[in-house]
Formats: C-alpha cells, structure tokens, sequence
C-alpha cells in the first residue's frame, strides 16, 4: 500500500495524517484501493481496503468522523466519529479523532493550530471554493478555538491541476481571470491556486504551507480522477488526527 505523507506534518509527532491511493496489493479493476461507499464498488471490498488504510496509520473504522460533501460552506465542530451527516469541512479538538476528507479531483486541504491543538478537513471543489469554504473554516477556526494564522500549519493535497481542468463560461465568470487560462472556448481553472492564496491572504506564512504538485487527472497509477475515469472512478480517503 502507498501512502501519501506531507512533510509539512513530519515535524509535529502528535500529528497522524495519511492520504490513500490506488496503489495496493488489493488493487482490483476498476476502483483499484476504492475508500468510498458511494461510488458502485462491492461494500465488503471497500470495508477491507478502509480496514487496512485505518489500521496502517493507526486509526480505526470507529475513531474517524465522516461527512457527506455537497460542494457548499458548510462547517462542522465534531466530537464524535461516524457519519456527521452533509458538510465539507470538519473541525475538531478531541484527541484521537480523525477527519476524514473524500478526494477524487477536488482540491483537499488539512489545516493543524499547533498552539491550541485543533485540526480541520476542507474539501474546495469549484462551488464550496466560490463559496469560500476554506475561508469560513479559518474564520470559525478563529472564532471558536481562537486559532491565530501564524500558528497554522496546512497541507494542500493532491487534486486535479489546472491543465487538466477545463470549465465553461458560466463557471469561470465566478473566479478572478488570473485563476484562469483561455482554452478554445473554453477555461483551464486553478482551484488549488485560489484556495492556496486564500491561505497567504488570510495571513498564513508561506513556509507553514505545503501544496502538493500531484495531479489527481494525470497521476492515473496513483490517484483516483473522476474527470479522468468518471463512473469507473474510485475515491481517495486524507485523514488528520491529533494523537492521544
């Protein structure tokens, strides 16, 4: 099994962090180390793929909140593990509780107070992204656990790269033409670059933040794309915890 560590956690051992991939000895077509319910694979495959994911960065099935991502700004404080129902951010101080962010194109993002101990797990496809879902998540981050930026510590995880990532008109007039590239009629989108400088401009320092270079579309023996495989697509589980 493969799985993608940031360095930018390696510094803070209380930190338990793991982004999963299709690689694996489990690999079968074609969700190849599926991580989700949601997407056609037989359930008892993917209970067996999360069981092995949980157990190799030392989580279990019952220590990791989940939640249904509906591309909106909605924000959850969870002390509890299981379903917390719709939402694309989780936010939590409990030790020992991981969150879990699902990823197969949108842009991921993990944030850690290493002052006041507190995680979140942002997930910032184009919609939750005009609607400023990671900017509300630091914002509430800030407003209920006091959460400063300069103490922030944040990952950027894989997603689909702007070269990759072509939209129409009526989504692009939503973002700022520097996030933009003119392709024939169309616009090649950077979702991960918006939400990157929504970091810098919130106040996070640039050396307290790590964007990863993985594209979800063209890392096809690695990561799971649904622009690239659609209905075939499996999912990638990122997880953040605070150990005990």
């Amino acid at each position: 099994m493969c799985i993608l560590k940031p360095y930018i956690f390696s510094r803070y051992p209380e930190i338990i962090f793991g982004f999963s991939t299709r690689f694996s000895k489990n690999n079968r077509a074609p969700y190849q180390f599926n991580l989700s319910f949601s997407v056609g694979d037989d359930k008892k495959i993917v209970e067996k793929n999360r069981a092995e994911f949980f157990n190799k960065i030392g989580l279990s099935e019952n220590s990791i909140s989940f939640q249904k991502q509906i591309h909106s700004d909605i924000i959850k404080v969870v002390e509890c593990c299981g379903d917390c129902g719709e939402s694309d951010a989780l936010i939590t101080s409990k030790r020992s509780l991981g969150l879990a962010v699902t990823i197969a194109d949108c842009t991921p993002i993990f944030i850690y107070d290493k002052k006041n101990k507190v995680i979140a797990g942002v997930h910032a496809g184009w919609r939750g992204t005009v609607e400023n879902i990671l900017g509300k998540t630091l914002n509430r981050l800030n407003n209920v656990f006091h959460s400063k930026p300069e103490n922030l510590i944040v990952y950027i995880g894989p997603s689909i790269s702007q070269n990759n990532y072509e939209v129409g008109a009526e989504v692009a007039e939503k973002f700022d033409p520097k996030y933009l590239i003119k392709h024939d009629k169309k616009f090649l989108l950077d979702v991960s670059g918006v939400n990157y400088n929504t970091l810098l401009d919130y106040g996070v320092p640039i050396v307290q933040i790590q964007k990863s270079v993985l594209c979800t579309y063209e890392f096809s023996e690695l990561l799971h794309s649904y622009r690239r495989d659609g209905n075939l697509s499996g999912r990638s589980l990122g997880i953040i915890a605070i150990k005990d």
